[in-house]
């Protein structure tokens, strides 16, 4: 489920090239504050994978709300007792 939605995350994200030490700056615009920068494209795909991830430990953490994307959400798992 987890790497699903983020698998997802990453095919919305659009990259562009802006003028700084990392110039390649990609954000996820439907996961609001969600961006990352590299001195690659690959790099900065890669540090935007581990935004989403933080993103996603973070808001769960916190019961705040995480957006459907697609067919993939990111669901509350219930505790079962041993």
């Amino acid at each position: 489920m987890l790497t699903e939605y983020v698998e997802e995350a990453l095919r919305r994200a659009k990259y562009e090239l802006i003028e700084d030490e990392e110039p390649y700056y990609g954000e996820i615009r439907e996961l609001k504050g969600i961006w990352a920068s590299g001195k690659t494209l690959e790099e900065c795909r890669d540090n935007l994978k581990d935004v989403v991830e933080g993103w996603i430990l973070l808001s769960v953490k916190r019961g705040l709300n995480i957006p459907v994307l697609g067919d993939f959400a990111v669901n509350e798992v219930e505790e079962i007792a041993a």
